[in-house]
C-alpha cells in the first residue's frame, strides 16, 4: 500500500478560500480574475488541460455527451489540476504528459463527485441542478464509470507504471473511503445496508 489518508466527512470539509480559475475558457462558468503570477506560470496549460478535457469527453454515446457537457458548463474550481501543473513547473517538467494527468486527475475527481451525489441523493452541487437529477441515478453512475475507464485509458498513454500504480491505489483509497464514509453515517432504511 503506497499510503493511506484519513477522509473527512463532507460536514468538515472546506471549500478552497481562493478562486483559481484564472483562465478563462468561454465553455466554462468560471470566467474571473487571478493572481497575474499563476496566470503567467500555468494559465496556457489550464488552457491545453481543458482543451484535453472537453477531447476526451466525446463518445459515440450521446448520453455521454449531454452528462459530460452539463459537468463541464458546471464549472468549478479545477484545484487538483492547477496544483499538478504547478508541481509540475516547479520540478523542470518538460513534457506533455502533465497536461494529460491534470486531466485524468479532474476526470478521476468528477467521477466521484457523480457517483457522491448518487449516494447522497443530491439535487444541486454549485449553484446547479445535478447530473443525477437531470439525467437520472443510472446514467450519472454510468458516466461516472466512463470517466473513471477514460482516467485510466489516458493514464495508460503516459506509460508511465508509476504513475498508473499511484492513481490506481488513490482511486482505491478513495472509494474505501467513500464505503466508510456511508457506513459511518448510518444509512437510512431506504438505502442498502453496506454490512
Amino acid at each position: 500500500m503506497l499510503f493511506r489518508s484519513r477522509l473527512l466527512p463532507p460536514s468538515d470539509r472546506r471549500s478552497c478560500p481562493y478562486n483559481l480559475s484564472f483562465y478563462a475558457p468561454k465553455h466554462l462558468n468560471s470566467a474571473t480574475s487571478a493572481p497575474p503570477a499563476l496566470t503567467g506560470l500555468i494559465g496556457q496549460d489550464m488552457l491545453a488541460v481543458d482543451r484535453l478535457i472537453t477531447e476526451r469527453l466525446s463518445s459515440g454515446v450521446p448520453l455521454v455527451g449531454q452528462v459530460s457537457q452539463h459537468i463541464i458548463q458546471a464549472g468549478g474550481k479545477r484545484l487538483r489540476p492547477v496544483l499538478l501543473l504547478l508541481m509540475a513547473k516547479a520540478l523542470g517538467y518538460q513534457g506533455q504528459d502533465h497536461h494529460k494527468l491534470a486531466a485524468v486527475i479532474e476526470f478521476i475527481h468528477t467521477a466521484t463527485l457523480l457517483h457522491d451525489d448518487v449516494v447522497d441523493d443530491s439535487q444541486m452541487r454549485r449553484g446547479k441542478t445535478t447530473a443525477n437529477a437531470l439525467f437520472g441515478n443510472p446514467a450519472s453512475v454510468l458516466v461516472g464509470d466512463f470517466l473513471y475507464s477514460r482516467a485510466f485509458q489516458m493514464m495508460v498513454e503516459c506509460q508511465n507504471m508509476r504513475i498508473l500504480d499511484i492513481v490506481a491505489e488513490a482511486t482505491n483509497v478513495i472509494a474505501e473511503g467513500e464505503v466508510i464514509d456511508r457506513k459511518s453515517t448510518r444509512l437510512n432504511s431506504s438505502h442498502i445496508p453496506l454490512s
